[in-house]
């Protein structure tokens, strides 16, 4: 290699980038995932789960749902806290892969539609989203827990 050559190459090992580098992140995440499902995710998919249930014994036939607003204000809050809690997950020190982004999207997804039911307060609907609530929890315990 000739010298001008080996300078333009020094010169261009050595130039600044033009290319800006990223800002630093603004969040701040302080629970480990661990901490986020025990402590947040877990206790809002139990308000929603646990809102609309049927019991039948000898006694008859017990049907569970909220019936006050203050009520059905609670179950839109943990449908609420479960759809942001995907967003949660999605953040950069928190994602592993492409996989657990869209588990992460897909809780975001039936969070918002948790949520919605609860609006309409019907509890038949309430209990067929808490189904898709236990779905996607369960297919990503299975691949990250389970592995």
């Amino acid at each position: 290699m000739t010298r001008a050559c080996f300078a333009v190459v020094a010169a261009a090992a050595f130039a600044p980038s033009c290319t800006p580098s990223a800002p630093p992140s603004p969040y701040k995440p302080v629970a480990t995932v661990t901490e986020l499902m025990e402590g947040t995710i877990q206790p809002a998919a139990e308000v929603y789960w646990e809102s609309v249930s049927t019991t039948i014994s000898a006694a008859g036939i017990d049907e569970k749902y909220p019936r006050t607003d203050e009520e059905w204000e609670h179950v839109w809050g943990g449908a609420m806290t479960i759809a942001e809690s995907g967003n949660l997950l999605m953040m950069p020190s928190r994602a592993k892969d492409d996989e657990w982004m869209r588990l992460s999207a897909a809780l975001v997804d039936v969070g918002v539609e948790g949520a919605k039911a609860a609006r309409t307060r019907n509890p038949e609907k309430v209990l067929e989203v808490g189904e898709k609530i236990y779905n996607v929890c369960t297919e990503c315990h299975m691949k990250y827990i389970m592995e």
